[in-house]
């Protein structure tokens, strides 16, 4: 027989936001996390924090069975991401450019190259990427770093032509040890240009650049610490098997170009093919960093004590609708972000060769809406602690300016949007017929219904405005659209997220978790539709009475929704050890600014009509003092004093507990 008790409530939500195999995919780095080679540091300058992240990377990979293995599974890779992501971005970056990047690329290119990576897998040297230039960006197939094929050494010679051809941002300093990078050139054989390929080559080693190569650091950037660098060649050379080969192209022994990939954009695409991975690691960052940034904003608004009604009367700030509303709206969003990132990731790994196109799409959207979303909710969550927000230690500003990071990294968002609108604009979509008339907006289903109804009004806008525009200018036709199809795409993530709303909620069995879960999809849906009620209205998809009372359909929502946030941040399954390392996630956060030296921790007397001195209630949560000690504190007169007025004041201040001088710079862990 089985006795093992059913999964409770919040076993079920965590299952819905991590898949089933919870333990199995993300145990390992929640429990990393939580040792104290990764716990947040006090301070420092930024090259020491750059030091200790490369240090942490390091300690990761001692405590891997396999690098090779970590960077042949991108759910592995995206775990990385989602965990680390909001504990150290800086140890995120550079474990994601070694991991995915750079081991990734020299996996997957031609099996059959025997390539020693024991240096590689053992960190004594660390790999980095270099794709993108000073000039060329998202335009990433037009860079003009050039690698000509060498007959006579059977080798390549890179070489960096000018100053726009300069490899942008790659953390190629000799920071955190020797470092070789995977080097994306043009292929130049015997003169004939065919493309954009990659190449394995040393840059540094332990203190400066290897001959050939020229490294010089980049001002320091918003967010944690990297050593971004401009890096170029001169006259680099490096063997034939430098060359990252595949069906894309190789160099036969003949010393003859052959490729079976006749285009060199596809080329191109092929070698960065870690681009994808490297999406959906971007995509779990935000999310890691989203749920950190709404736990510790509903945390501290349950804490934090404010003036009620009646003067007498505290109550948490949280009570307060103009406070937990838009952490409502947060927690929907959040979990939104959450089950769109697992349906890209699913899709993206299971899709047939014929999909592989369209998995790629929806990788690129999720991508750039998760980000874009993540950056809403932790400016709110930021605004909702106010001051508290801005300091370092509580951690926000840190994971705000880092999600500024991921949304241009693996392509600016507004780039892949725009691409994946110019592919979906041309794309036929069918769909079953529109039902006849307004529905009942407290139907899940037609509500879903009309966020399929919002992305076919923007899609047909666009075309129509294409179609209106003057023939014979692609780019002026591509412009005449271009807004509405970002609406489009826009709208399209948005109906990919409701749709994995709406499979989480079947999937789950009746009772408070499906419950908390539709309450959730509900409060997300009216929100979108609510923003796009004038154009549903035109369309004859909601009738007038329905939106006039959209706006109090979506108040219910946030009152019921807001009731339970306190509850779903269990559901993160963050760890309490990691939640300590933010002050203000606790109650008591006040005391890491206490002062040893603070005349509160001195017995005072007010010197009025003989009262009693009257003594500040000491911070929660320290060691009591012995009675002799506090006696002692007061002094004969102040006992006497406080005797005489009143034995009730003296006995309730025996009572609550001292702060010790040790700890009271410290915050509680």
């Amino acid at each position: 027989m089985n006795d093992a008790a059913p999964p409770s409530t919040n076993d079920l939500l965590t299952a819905v936001l991590f898949g089933p195999n919870f333990r199995r995919e993300h145990g390992f780095w929640r429990r990393l996390l939580t040792t104290e080679p990764f716990r947040r540091p006090d301070g420092g300058t930024p090259d020491e924090r750059l030091a200790l992240s490369y240090h942490r990377l390091r300690i990761l990979n001692n405590a891997l069975d396999s690098g090779a293995r970590l960077a042949a599974d991108p759910r592995a890779l995206a775990a990385l991401h989602e965990w680390l992501g909001p504990v150290d971005p800086a140890l995120t970056t550079v474990a994601g450019i070694h991991y995915n990047l750079f081991l990734g690329s020299l996996l997957d290119h031609d099996a059959g190259t025997l390539r020693d990576l024991s240096d590689f897998l053992a960190l004594r040297r660390v790999g980095t990427f270099l794709c993108t230039e000073v000039a060329h960006g998202n335009d990433a197939a037009a860079i003009e770093t050039t690698a000509t094929y060498d007959r006579e050494r059977d080798g390549f010679v890179l070489h960096t032509p000018h100053a726009g051809a300069q490899k942008f941002m790659p953390n190629t300093s000799p920071a955190g040890g020797p470092k070789s990078g995977v080097v994306a050139a043009r292929l130049l054989v015997d003169g004939a240009d065919h493309g954009v390929f990659l190449f394995l080559v040393p840059l540094t080693d332990a203190h400066r650049a290897l001959p050939g190569v020229r490294v010089r650091r980049l001002p320091a950037r918003m967010g944690s610490p990297v050593d971004h660098c401009l890096t170029s060649f001169d006259r680099r050379f490096v063997p034939r098997d430098a060359l990252l080969a595949g069906q894309q192209g190789r160099i036969g022994d003949d010393g003859r170009f052959r490729s079976e990939v006749p285009n060199r954009r596809r080329r191109f695409l092929a070698s960065i093919g870690r681009v994808t991975p490297g999406k959906l690691s971007m995509s779990a960052c935000a999310v890691g960093s989203a749920r950190v940034t709404l736990a510790i904003a509903v945390r501290y608004a349950g804490h934090r004590m404010i003036s009620g009604s009646r003067a007498v009367r505290r109550i948490p700030v949280y009570a307060h609708r103009t406070h937990h509303g838009p952490l409502a709206g947060a927690m929907a969003t959040v979990y939104a972000m959450s089950l769109l990132h697992r349906r890209a990731l699913d899709r993206w790994e299971s899709a047939p060769e014929s999909d592989r196109d369209e998995a790629e799409r929806l990788v690129a959207v999720a991508k750039g809406w998760i980000t874009w979303q993540a950056r809403a909710v932790i400016v709110e969550c930021r605004e909702r602690c106010g001051a508290q927000g801005l300091l370092e230690n509580n951690g926000m500003t840190e994971l705000f300016t880092g999600i500024e990071g991921a949304i241009t990294a693996e392509g600016d968002n507004l780039a892949v949007h725009a691409k994946a609108a110019a592919e979906m604009l041309f794309s036929a979509t069918v769909r079953g017929p529109a039902p006849e008339g307004p529905g009942d907006t407290d139907d899940p289903a037609f509500l879903g219904g009309l966020f399929a109804a919002v992305e076919d009004l923007w899609f047909a806008r666009a075309r129509e405005r294409m179609a209106a525009a003057p023939p014979g200018d692609p780019l002026g036709r591509w412009n005449a659209a271009s807004s509405a199809a970002l609406r489009g795409v826009e709208a399209h993530a948005y109906r990919q997220a409701d749709e994995a709303y709406a499979e989480a909620v079947a999937a789950l069995p009746d009772g408070a978790a499906r419950e908390r879960l539709t309450e959730l999809r509900r409060l997300f849906a009216l929100r979108w539709i609510a923003r796009n009620s004038g154009d549903l209205l035109a369309s004859g998809r909601l009738t007038a009475d329905q939106v006039t009372f959209l706006p109090d359909a979506v108040e219910d929502a946030v009152a019921v929704v807001a009731e339970h946030t306190p509850a779903l941040v269990e559901s993160f399954a963050l760890p309490e050890r990691l939640m300590s390392d933010w002050p203000i996630a606790g109650p008591g956060y006040a005391d890491v600014y206490d002062d040893p030296e603070g005349s509160w921790h001195r017995g005072r007397r007010a010197g009025i009509r003989g009262r009693a001195a009257e003594f500040r209630r000491p911070v929660c949560g320290s060691r009591r003092r012995p009675l002799r000690e506090k006696v002692a504190a007061l002094g004969t007169r102040g006992v006497l004093l406080a005797y005489w007025g009143t034995t009730s004041v003296l006995s309730r201040w025996f009572e609550k507990p001292q702060v010790s001088v040790d700890e009271s710079v410290h915050p509680k862990a």
